[in-house]
């Protein structure tokens, strides 16, 4: 059986310097712009728990619930994706540990971390892609231990891990089907028949059986919500080249210099092969079902690690040959630097307008994903939330004290809910009613009213329901979502039953 060569020290303090780094930096950030789109979403949900939600598993919703108890504040609901993206550096530094490097291959592995702009955003806001590198991660390293030490009780903890991971997200399954296929093709397929392999199996299907016994109960909401998608178009759907390509973008371009030889030193040694063909079978399995780019993400830190030993060894034998130590602290500082330049594009340390110019000098705009805000779509969405509801609230309370008795607030998307939801109760203002996604499980008004303020919908389809409708604002932030810019709307004599015109918009996508 192929076992690596025993491990190195590890570099605790320097690991430690460079996840308090990350932590400092997003934690030093958190405050800055307001909160995205998304966040607004995942704090109703954590007011409305469930075993699953449309388009999110519901651990999304536990983190949410957590920053809540810890205040609710910005800096509350984003401090634990930045202890999350310290996390994420740590295990790379493990990793790296793993496959024989010792202190410089450590920090390397760290520093691509932190200088990965998909990392740089997304530990900057609460979402699901902040935690899936803790579980992925997580997983290949005891998959790892297991093939060093043989010691099967590990996979009761890889089953575990495994649970917890498809309650965070549930790509997670297509993810553990790929490490399996990955086993398969090496030694480590002496454990598929192994009963502590399917003990551990067991451990993660319990975790999860309450979820799926939801999405039952539920008629099968992400089936619905991934058919929706497919048949919309609402991804960004990448061809096979773009796609890669897309890769190479995503964790900077020159630290494909550290990642692609990771792969390859990984492929090329038997005891560290199954990880390698992991991110393979993945990449395919993602391709092939044209999932959005940014979903392959949490891998990277496996390849940022691998790459970093293979440097390692590398420099070291120039250094043997050549009688010099250069490479080394010049490599690292070379990505060092790396930090430093992605830092102003891919985190709120900018004011808006010179973040947008930077955007457009980057050509960053030119993202199909990007074309409906100034700025790169994380961003943009993070503008305009407290003023729409603030809008909103000036429209209410300046209604007759009997008309606002039986006036409801009617939005079209979760974004626009979630901020009524968050900011609206300070301001006097009811309950969003809205039928996208898993709003359209708590949402439905127990007396509906008999008007509504309504947002995101356009005139045509409320004629439908409504004798009068009224445009009485109209909502624009220069730095927010184009979307978000509309009219807002005063609907007034119902001209059918509101169930029946609800129904039309609900909308799981």
């Amino acid at each position: 059986m192929d076992r690596p060569a025993p491990h190195p020290p590890f570099a605790w303090r320097s690991a430690l310097v460079l996840a308090g780094a990350k932590l400092v930096l997003h934690g030093a950030l958190a405050a800055r712009y307001g909160l995205f789109r998304d966040e607004l979403y995942f704090l109703d949900c954590a007011r409305h728990p469930m075993w699953g939600y449309v388009d999110d598993a519901p651990a999304i919703a536990w983190l949410a619930k957590l920053a809540l108890l810890l205040g609710g504040s910005l800096p509350a609901v984003r401090i634990l994706a930045a202890l999350a993206g310290a996390g994420t550096v740590l295990l790379a530094c493990l990793l790296a540990r793993e496959f024989g490097g010792r202190r410089f291959a450590q920090v390397l592995a760290g520093l691509c971390v932190l200088a990965a702009p998909v990392f740089l955003v997304e530990h900057g806001l609460l979402c699901v892609g902040a935690f899936e590198p803790l579980v992925w991660l997580g997983c290949v390293l005891l998959l790892l231990r297991i093939q060093a030490t043989g010691d099967g009780r590990l996979w009761l903890a890889f089953g575990a891990l495994a649970g917890l991971g498809v309650l965070l997200k549930y790509t997670m399954g297509l993810v553990l089907i790929c490490m399996l296929a990955g086993m398969a093709c090496t030694s480590l397929r002496r454990w598929l028949g192994h009963r502590l392999l399917w003990a551990g199996a067991a451990v993660a299907v319990a975790l999860f059986l309450p979820t799926l016994l939801w999405q039952i109960r539920n008629h099968w909401p992400l089936l619905v919500d991934l058919a929706t998608i497919r048949r919309t178009h609402k991804n960004v759907e990448l061809p096979p080249l773009p796609f890669l390509a897309s890769q190479v973008m995503m964790v900077q371009p020159l630290i494909a210099l550290i990642w692609i030889p990771g792969l390859v030193r990984l492929l090329r040694r038997g005891a560290f092969r199954a990880p390698g063909l992991f991110y393979l079978f993945l990449l395919g399995a993602m391709m092939l079902l044209r999932a959005k780019d940014y979903y392959l993400a949490a891998a990277y830190p496996l390849l940022f690690a691998a790459g970093a030993a293979a440097w390692e060894e590398a420099l070291e034998a120039w250094a043997w040959t050549r009688g010099s130590r250069w490479p080394k602290p010049v490599g690292a500082g070379l990505v060092a630097a790396m930090v430093l330049i992605g830092i102003p594009p891919f985190t709120p340390l900018l004011a808006p307008e010179r973040l947008h110019a930077l955007h457009a000098r980057l050509g960053l705009h030119e993202n199909p994903e990007n074309s409906h805000g100034p700025l790169l779509q994380p961003f943009s969405d993070q503008f305009g939330w407290r003023e729409l509801a603030q809008e909103t609230a000036s429209i209410y309370q300046a209604l007759p004290s009997e008309t606002r008795a039986v006036t409801g607030i009617w939005t079209a998307n979760y974004g626009e809910a979630g901020a009524i939801d968050w900011y609206g109760p300070s301001l006097g203002l009811p309950p969003a009613v809205c039928g996208h996604n898993a709003c359209s499980f708590w949402s439905f008004p127990s007396k509906a009213p008999t008007a509504f303020i309504v947002l995101g919908f356009n005139r045509r389809f409320l004629e439908q329901g409504f004798r009068s409708v009224v445009q009485v604002g109209s909502h624009h932030h220069p730095w927010g979502m184009a979307l978000e810019n509309q009219p807002i709307f005063l609907c007034r004599e119902l001209n059918r039953p509101f169930p029946e015109l609800w129904k039309k918009t609900i909308f799981w996508n």
